[in-house]
């Protein structure tokens, strides 16, 4: 594992980002920090970090809204975004997936612990030499470079779990993937998730691409439908 990524930490706690700051640099991460979302998203679009960790209550703009504002820039595109928060309620995580989050992790979380979160997180980064070909299945294309989905010609961008999750079911038309296949291609094994996850990624494709291309399977999991054809 590559160590020299660079981390974007945003968090109104100053004894957080000491702490967090400090053991991932020991880990020879390169760490910028930011007190709140503005300032957040300013630093983000210099640093370019590959990880941003993300506190979700915080003054100004809260980390919700910070994640909605850096999804709708393509450079972030391929960056994992998490949110650190103390709150573990289950609305805090949809809400959090729902602004286009990748991962949600309660504080207080041990130095080890956090390592090995952003070393699972990174291992799901899309690398620049990852495959470019594209996936095509009766009027659903998939277009890897740009994260988009064509459907009959119009384009739709989606958010980089919503595309991931289309990718794994395009990867085999009408093959069902069961729940558990989903969360550990899409999400990794090492990270744990709600356990509405899934439903709301793909509530939301369903919205953009259309409630009958994706077809639940009861107590199984999901396919590309034979409507796509």
């Amino acid at each position: 594992m590559d160590n020299s990524a660079k981390i974007l930490l945003v968090d109104d706690e100053p004894d957080i980002i000491a702490l967090i700051k400090y053991n991932l640099e020991k880990e020879g991460y390169e760490v910028e920090t930011a007190s709140n979302g503005r300032e957040g998203l300013e630093k983000a679009k210099e640093f370019l970090p590959d990880v941003i960790l993300l506190d979700v209550m915080m003054p100004e703009m809260d980390g919700m809204e910070t994640c909605v504002q850096l999804r709708e820039d393509s450079k972030f595109d391929n960056t994992v975004i998490a949110f650190l928060t103390a709150r573990s309620e289950d609305y805090s995580q949809i809400a959090g997936f729902d602004s286009g989050g990748d991962d949600y992790i309660t504080k207080p979380i041990k130095p080890r612990v956090l390592s090995s979160r952003i070393k699972a997180l990174l291992r799901r980064k899309p690398s620049k030499s990852s495959s470019k070909s594209n996936l095509q299945y009766g009027k659903i294309k998939v277009d890897r470079e740009r994260y988009l989905a064509i459907i009959d010609g119009k384009e739709h961008s989606l958010p980089k779990k919503e595309f991931e999750l289309l990718a794994l079911l395009m990867s085999k038309p009408g093959y069902v993937f069961t729940r558990e296949q989903i969360l550990g291609d899409v999400w990794g094994h090492e990270i744990v998730v709600g356990d509405r996850t899934i439903d709301v990624h793909i509530r939301k494709l369903r919205e953009k691409i259309g409630d009958n291309l994706i077809k639940t399977i009861k107590g199984v999991g999901y396919k590309i439908s034979a409507d796509a054809n």
